[in-house]
C-alpha cells in the first residue's frame, strides 16, 4: 500500500485523516460502537449480499502499521456485491480511507475521498461497493475479525489504481 507508486509530475492529492464519526462515515458504511448503556446493539440489517447462494465468510486478519507517515496510497479496492465488516480483536487504533464510486459502478470519486482514524474498540462495516484502502493499523500490528460474503471468485473484489496517488497524513 505504498512505496513505489507513480506520481504525476510532482503533484499528489493530499488528505488528512480525522477521528471517525458515525454521521461522517454514514455514506460509506456503519460505525460499530460500544452499545452502552444497553447490553447489545444489532447491525445485522446492514450486512448485504448481492449474490444469492454465496455464503458469509468469517475470517481473522492481521493489519500492519505503515513503514512511514505520511502514507502514499496508490490504489483502492472494493467489494461490489458484499458489505465488509472489520471487528478489532487486538488493536490500538487503525486507519480507513474511503470513497464513493463515480456514477453507479465507476472508479473512486476523488471528491468523496475521506480518511478516518478509528479507535481499537470500534468496528466498521463498509457498504457494498464502497471503495477503500486495505486495512492499515496504526502504532502496532493489529488483529481483526472480518465478515463478508465471498466465494473466492472474480466478483469478490475490484482494484483500481488511482490516477494520482494520495498522500495521507494523520
Amino acid at each position: 500500500m505504498n512505496n513505489g507508486a507513480c506520481r504525476k509530475g510532482n503533484i499528489m492529492r493530499k488528505l488528512t485523516a480525522e477521528p471517525i464519526d458515525a454521521a461522517a462515515f454514514e455514506p460509506y458504511g456503519q460505525v460499530l460502537s460500544d452499545p452502552s448503556p444497553d447490553r447489545r446493539k444489532n447491525y445485522a440489517a446492514q450486512l448485504s449480499n448481492g449474490r444469492p447462494g454465496v455464503d458469509i465468510n468469517l475470517a481473522v486478519t492481521r493489519a500492519q502499521p505503515p513503514e512511514a507517515l505520511p502514507l502514499e496510497v496508490p490504489k483502492m479496492e472494493r467489494h461490489p456485491l458484499s458489505s465488509q465488516a472489520f471487528l478489532p480483536l487486538d488493536c490500538d487504533r487503525y486507519l480507513v480511507v474511503v470513497a464513493k464510486p463515480t456514477g453507479i459502478d465507476g472508479p473512486p470519486d476523488p471528491s468523496t475521498l475521506r480518511a478516518f482514524t478509528v479507535p481499537g474498540n470500534t468496528g466498521i462495516n463498509y457498504n457494498a461497493g464502497t471503495w477503500h484502502c486495505p486495512l492499515t493499523s496504526l502504532d502496532r500490528p493489529a488483529t481483526f475479525g472480518l465478515l463478508m460474503y465471498m466465494d473466492g471468485g472474480p466478483k469478490d473484489e475490484d482494484w483500481h489504481t488511482l490516477d494520482e496517488p494520495l498522500l495521507l497524513s494523520l
